[in-house]
This record gives structure tokens, C-alpha cells and sequence, in this order.
């Protein structure tokens, strides 16, 4: 299979937060970065000259790019961390080593510690983070340490032990920063509820915390301790800027793998996060063409069990947006709220960027594949019977009933056929009847494409509601067309789409490519007779005085308008200019009619 141009990756990629992945053309991982904007960064690697020279080799090498979209840039970092531990890439140098982002623990014992580490272990403790920052960690540790009385020893504090009085209190509990549950001088459910408001804190809700924080401030603040409210309130500020939780990395969620799926008329994509202890390790993309019009579960089983063999994968729990059969084994899940459905929804964004990207570069590279991809999206969309290549647009132009003109508008293969757009001159209706108008362009238009032998659209876009679709439709019923062309109405205020003989509208997504052509096309046919109509408005204005004279004629009228530019003008010249221009018996009957006038 044929790489794609590196120039076309670039242009393709998405402008939002990720890591980026750098390939040789032996499929083997080269560089892993991080960016706030993907498509910034990587374009910055191939448009300056690097001083360096193993940037300069690095750029030779690379064949692929690769990319996971994330929400922020502190989850890029994560992850980044995450990947390049994983893969151990030739060019990154500075996370190469085994260090691991900080956490917050509480550990799982009778009088529970909290503590920072770099290590997660599976014996029941509670994480929270990671973090990015030790200054955060530390900010907190201190906050916990100031509102609440925490030991810090590492002591076995069973209840054997205490009663037996094997232990005696510390320094910390003369400085009053523990209350000496090691002589049993403390209670277990009064330790634990103060481990409760810990947690609160370091799941993100401050409410109880802020409020004694706030006390303690104005206390100190009353005591004229003013450096201490100081010290509180730089806390404070920390604090309130401190996120509880990376949306990346959750050490709840171990050895599962995420799957999503986003999917069109030809195509289906679906992305695999694999979660390693918490943490994306991998993420993949895999395209699967449609044979014969497969749903979304059928594509999702297959890609699930190809992706899964790819990559080895032995998780037994995975994360799914529907129910799909995959044998017993294995655990289903459709998660609906929380961190479980967080990651599911960055895997479908994931999938999104990755079908837009490939959309781009089809359209670049294969647009005939393109045409024919929105072709079958509007034919499934709109329900109609073949693809409509050949689409034509009608609108109403007239203002109180003045100069009535109609447009037709022509779009092959959803781009614009500026040369076969039509214009028409109402001839048969008096004053403002839009929907007699609309009948009799209508069927102007098809009766002449019929005797001309001309092939027909298969879909006509009516610029209205109920009342234009139906003279449409009385139009080509004459004709006997009703049944060989599609004809839909399309109103502006909700965009609705009305079919002949339905009552209740279709409403398309407002982000389908479907009804961004149907609006193209209407605003189009709009912009087209509005243009007519001023010219018609305008020409009229100005030559409708010159026209009532008799033997005046168009020809002779724009003779004038040349030379003299206005009716204002012709009207104060002389009997001889005129004569110059248009012959004396002419100029005599001008002169005559300013005369009477």
C-alpha cells in the first residue's frame, strides 16, 4: 500500500491539543511529541531549518505521522509520558527514564496516611491525580495537613497493638498537628470522617474546606497575624486553580480497552484506546469499507476482533458505545456517566478527527471518490430513489410585486454549473403571486428541456414551503415528469424539508454535508435572482421616461445613455447634440415629448 505524502498529513491534521507520533518508513516509532495545536507543531518540523543535526536527520526519516486528540494540554503531557515510556522512541531523550507523574494516596490501613508517590500499587489504597506539579501536591498536602489533624508515622496502628500501648505520641502531637490516635487517644470514626473531607477536597468539591479555610484567613487576619493570612490565601488561590483529576489518566479504569465508532454512507471508522493501569498507552484508527450496507454493531464486532488481534490484546473488560456479541468472556460495558463515558467520548473524538482527516485527503487526492461519497449520503439522507448528480434550484424574486423574476440554479456532482443557471422574466402573472410564478417557471423550464431532448435533474430544491412545492409540483404533473423527477421543498426559518403529498417535514442535521449543499444551492439560486432583479429594477428606473416616446427603442436608448449618461441629461440637450447621435427626425420627437411634459 502506497504511503501518504507527508505535505498531505500535515495539511490534514486537526488544530487541537494531542501527542504526536513520528514513523519511519519501516513502521517503526521514531519521536513522540505533544502540542497544544497538532497541526502548529508538526508543520513546524518541515518549514524551519533545525541547527541541530539530529532534528535534521530525524525530519529525513520520517514516512508517517500519527496523532491522539486530547482535551487539554496538561493530558497531553500524561500521555506523552505514557507513550514515550511504552515505546521507548530513538529520538526523545528527557522521559526516557522511569519516572512517573505524582500522585496523592491514602492508604488503605486502619488510620489511613496521606502521602505523595510516583508508584501505583493494587492493595486497595485511593489515588488521586496525577499531577503535573509538585508545588500543586505539596500546596495541598499542606492544606490537608493545616485543616485536618493526619498522622504521619508509619506505625502499624492495629488495635492490639494500641491497647497493648507499644506506642507513644511524637513531636507532632505536642505541636498539635496530630491528636495521638496511637495511644488510642483518638477515635477510628472520628479519624475517618476527617479522611472524608480529604477526599472531597481532592476530588475537586471545596465547598466545606474553603469555608474553614476562609475563617482561618480572617481569623489570623483579626489577630493582626497578617503574614499568616497572607500565606492562607496564596494557598487559597492554589487551590481554587487546582484540577482534581486528569481526564487522561484515572487509576480506577485498569487493562480495558475502548472502542468507538463514527461512521457514513461508504464508510466506517473505529478507534481503539487501549488503558494499561490507567493510563492510554495506544490509540488506532482502523477503516473499514462497506460491502453491503453494514450497521454500525456489525462494523464494530468486526474492527473490535481485528483490532484486538493486531495488537495482542488480552484486556478482558472493554468500554463500547452499544451492546455487540463478542462471547462470554469477555465484559461489556456501556458507560452513560463519569469518567468511564469521559473516555469513551475522547475515543469517538478521536475517530471523528481521523474520518475528517481522510475526507480531506480524499478530496484532495481522489475527488471523484468524494462526489461519489456525498452522492450516496444525499440519496440515503433525502430518501431518494438514484444519486442526485444533476440537481436544480428555483427562487421568487419580486419586491411588492415589481419586476417579478424567477432563477434556476445548476449543481452536477455538488459543485456549482454556472453555465447552465437560468434566468426568468414572469410573463403570465399579475402583481406578487409567488406561487403562480413559481408554477410558471417550472414549467417553462422542463417543458423546453423536454423538446429540446435535454437531460432532466433527478432532483429539484424548491426555495419555499408547502404552497411553492405544490405549484411545482402542478407544473410537472402537466408534464407528466412528476414521477421521473424528485422535487423537495426546503422552508428557511427551520430549515424544513417538505416532500409533495407529506405534511410532515424532514429535519437533517444541521452539521450534514446533505443539508450544507441543499443551503448552498438555495442561498445561491437567492443570490442569482436578487442580482437580476436589481439589474432589471435599475435598467427600468432609468429608461422607462425614454421608452414611452415614440420610435425610441432599446438600441437607441443606450446610444444616448452612452454619451449623455443620464435621462436628465438627454433631457436639457440641444436639438443638434441629439441629432448627432440619434438623426433629426428622432431628436425632434424627444424635444417634443420634454415639451409637453
Amino acid at each position: 500500500m502506497q504511503s501518504t505524502p507527508i505535505e498531505l498529513q500535515i495539511q490534514t491534521l486537526p488544530d487541537a491539543p494531542g501527542v504526536y507520533q513520528y514513523y519511519d518508513k519501516e513502521g517503526k516509532i521514531l519521536y513522540v511529541g505533544k502540542a497544544k495545536n497538532l497541526k502548529k507543531r508538526v508543520s513546524s518540523y518541515f518549514t524551519k531549518n533545525h541547527d541541530y543535526g539530529k532534528t535534521k536527520v530525524l525530519v529525513k526519516k520520517i514516512s508517517e505521522i500519527k496523532h491522539i486528540v486530547v482535551e487539554t494540554e496538561t493530558d497531553a503531557l500524561l500521555l506523552e509520558n505514557n507513550l514515550i515510556k511504552k515505546h521507548q522512541p530513538r529520538y526523545n531523550v528527557l522521559l526516557k527514564d522511569d519516572k512517573s507523574y505524582p500522585w496523592i494516596c491514602i492508604k488503605n490501613e486502619r488510620f489511613p496516611r496521606v502521602f505523595s508517590t510516583r508508584r501505583v500499587i493494587k492493595d486497595g489504597s485511593e489515588y488521586f491525580g496525577p499531577y503535573t506539579s509538585m508545588k500543586t501536591i505539596k500546596t495541598l498536602l499542606d492544606l490537608i495537613k493545616g485543616l485536618y489533624h493526619i498522622r504521619t508515622c508509619k506505625y502499624d496502628l492495629s488495635e492490639q497493638k494500641i491497647n497493648a500501648g507499644k506506642y507513644k505520641v511524637c513531636l507532632e502531637y505536642h505541636l498539635g498537628n496530630c491528636k495521638g490516635p496511637c495511644e488510642g487517644l483518638e477515635t477510628e470514626q472520628y479519624y475517618h470522617s476527617n479522611i472524608d473531607a480529604i477526599k472531597e477536597i481532592l476530588k475537586g468539591n471545596f465547598k466545606d474546606s474553603l469555608s474553614n479555610f476562609k475563617k482561618q484567613m480572617q481569623s489570623y487576619a483579626e489577630n493582626m497575624q497578617f503574614e499568616d493570612a497572607q500565606k492562607i490565601k496564596e494557598k487559597l488561590e492554589v487551590l481554587l486553580n487546582y484540577q482534581a483529576k486528569s481526564t487522561v489518566v484515572n487509576p480506577k479504569i485498569s487493562n480495558v480497552d475502548v472502542f468507538s465508532i463514527v461512521s457514513d454512507e461508504s464508510y466506517g471508522y473505529i478507534n481503539f484506546l487501549q488503558l494499561s493501569y490507567g493510563s492510554i498507552i495506544r490509540s488506532h484508527t482502523l477503516e473499514l469499507k462497506k460491502k453491503l450496507d453494514e450497521t454500525d454493531e456489525e462494523l464494530l464486532e468486526l474492527g473490535i476482533i481485528e483490532i484486538r488481534h493486531r495488537f495482542h490484546s488480552k484486556s478482558k473488560e472493554l468500554y463500547v458505545p452499544f451492546h455487540v456479541d463478542l462471547g462470554e468472556e469477555l465484559k461489556i460495558t456501556i458507560p452513560k456517566l463519569g469518567d468511564k463515558k469521559h473516555i469513551l467520548d475522547l475515543s469517538r473524538r478521536n475517530a471523528m478527527y481521523y474520518r475528517m482527516e481522510q475526507l480531506k485527503q480524499v478530496k484532495i487526492v481522489d475527488p471523484d471518490r468524494h462526489v461519489k461519497r456525498i452522492m450516496a449520503q444525499m440519496k440515503s439522507d433525502l430518501r431518494l430513489s438514484s444519486e442526485p448528480r444533476h440537481i436544480e434550484c428555483f427562487d421568487n424574486s419580486n419586491i411588492q410585486g415589481t419586476n417579478p423574476v424567477a432563477a434556476c440554479v445548476v449543481f452536477k456532482n455538488g459543485k456549482p454549473s454556472k453555465k447552465d443557471y437560468r434566468h426568468f422574466n414572469i410573463k403570465t402573472v399579475e402583481g406578487p403571486d409567488d406561487f403562480a410564478s413559481m408554477e410558471e417557471v417550472v414549467y417553462r423550464r422542463y417543458k423546453r428541456l423536454v423538446e429540446e431532448d435535454q437531460p432532466l435533474p433527478q432532483l429539484v430544491v424548491i426555495d419555499g414551503g408547502k404552497g411553492q412545492l405544490s405549484s411545482a409540483v402542478k407544473s410537472l404533473e402537466l408534464l407528466n415528469l412528476k414521477d421521473k423527477i424528485a422535487i423537495i421543498g426546503i422552508a428557511k426559518r427551520l430549515e424544513e424539508i417538505f416532500y409533495p403529498n407529506d405534511s410532515i417535514p424532514l429535519y437533517l442535521d444541521k452539521k450534514s454535508e446533505t443539508l450544507k449543499i441543499i443551503q448552498q444551492l438555495r442561498n445561491e439560486a437567492h443570490r442569482f435572482g436578487i442580482e437580476h432583479h436589481r439589474n432589471k429594477r435599475s435598467k427600468s428606473a432609468l429608461n422607462s421616461e425614454l421608452q414611452d416616446i415614440d420610435s425610441i427603442g432599446e438600441q437607441t436608448i443606450v446610444e444616448l445613455m452612452k454619451v449623455f449618461k443620464s435621462v436628465k441629461r438627454i433631457k436639457e440637450a440641444s436639438k443638434e447634440d441629439l441629432s448627432a447621435i440619434v438623426g433629426h427626425s428622432r431628436a425632434s420627437k424627444i424635444k417634443e415629448y420634454y415639451s409637453k411634459a
